[in-house]
């Protein structure tokens, strides 16, 4: 039985992901994660540098989750992996940065968020990240982190024919991280009137679900894959963004938020999952995203990958330890796993594999 698509050599079950992703994926991306720890290490500000050692101590699987597309086109692995982990370092490390900032500055935060532009588009000078804020001296991590990521997308074969739909869904993500971080008493206001420039063609959406599909790189991490391929891009940039973008990046990024209440609540962070009137609401909510997820992605070339991506979301989520410490978000992780297929429940097992292993 053929196991892989005989064009793209994507895996079309559970068994061979997996295989992929243990003997290919997770090495590397432990490696990268270590190379850039050890830069991190030696930045020079301290505020700078907790943060960046952070980011990489408690979102390690971030990166991880996010460079299985990397397991779909195992050929290009030597670039998608580190352009994946680098991108995915930038995000995390900024948003650790801005979630604890000495600074509710927008300006700042839309100048720190400038480095995700840049990292991909491959003829963008680097800038001077931190020209807005006091803590400013890293030694040139970030700056690495983009040129990185620079590098990387100029390996790609297509991406010329994605960078523009890249473009728009980091400008989305670095909207909403300014919007989400100011001061608490304007951080609804800026994102209602966000909501309200932007809502017309998602009339089923609220204006949380909206924004947390904004939050997910993982519509970014597929347009690097597509342009990876040496025969050509399998899918139009516009169909790749539609078929992930509200509903797979939504439930990726509610199911993050779902998780980490407990956790945003002590910290006096912005929670979208918040905004549901009850356990219930919340339930319904995220399960009609998921049929609607499934639904986006039936047309995609190789839509069987697609399937265990949002099946894999909802395991390495809702196998997470946060969740059993919140009795609200377990009940609600207990009615989301209720009746799910074999797939999810082997994702769900080797989430928690794969944490163990981790450390």
């Amino acid at each position: 039985m053929r196991t892989t698509s005989p064009k793209t050599g994507v895996p079309r079950n559970p068994v061979t992901l997996m295989r992929r992703v243990y003997r290919y994926v997770l090495p590397e991306v432990r490696t990268q994660l270590e190379r850039w720890r050890e830069t991190a290490e030696r930045i020079p500000d301290p505020e700078l540098r907790k943060q960046a050692i952070a980011s990489m101590t408690t979102k390690q699987f971030h990166c991880e989750g996010g460079s299985v597309y990397a397991a779909a086109n195992l050929s290009m692995r030597h670039v998608l992996l580190p352009l994946i982990v680098a991108f995915q370092t930038i995000s995390d490390y900024l948003d650790n940065l801005c979630d604890r900032s000495t600074s509710l500055d927008p300006v700042d935060f839309r100048l720190l968020h400038q480095s995700m532009l840049d990292a991909v588009n491959p003829e963008a000078p680097v800038q001077d990240y931190y020209a807005c804020r006091e803590e400013r001296d890293d030694g040139g991590y970030l700056q690495s982190l983009v040129r990185t990521c620079q590098s990387c997308v100029c390996l790609l074969p297509g991406y010329e024919h994605v960078q523009r739909s890249v473009e728009r869904l980091v400008g989305l993500y670095c909207d909403l991280q300014v919007y989400k971080h100011i001061r608490q008493d304007l951080r609804e206001g800026e994102l209602l009137a966000w909501w309200e420039r932007n809502r017309s063609p998602f009339p089923e959406l609220r204006w949380n679900e909206f924004a947390a599909a904004t939050g997910s790189t993982l519509g970014v991490f597929y347009l690097f894959l597509t342009a990876s391929y040496e025969d050509g891009v399998p899918e139009r940039s516009e169909a790749i963004v539609e078929a992930y973008f509200p509903h797979v990046c939504g439930l990726h990024i509610l199911l993050d938020y779902l998780i980490d209440q407990e956790e945003d609540t002590a910290g006096g962070d912005l929670n979208f999952c918040s905004y549901y009137d009850d356990m219930g609401r919340t339930v319904e909510r995220i399960a009609w995203i998921v049929d609607r997820a499934r639904s986006d992605i039936a047309g995609l070339h190789d839509a069987s990958f697609h399937r265990m991506i949002i099946e894999g979301l909802l395991a390495l989520y809702l196998s997470d330890p946060k969740v059993n410490h919140q009795p609200q978000v377990k009940a609600i992780s207990r009615q989301l796993m209720r009746g799910s297929p074999m797939t999810r429940l082997f994702f769900w097992v080797n989430s928690i594999w794969i944490r163990k292993k981790g450390g």
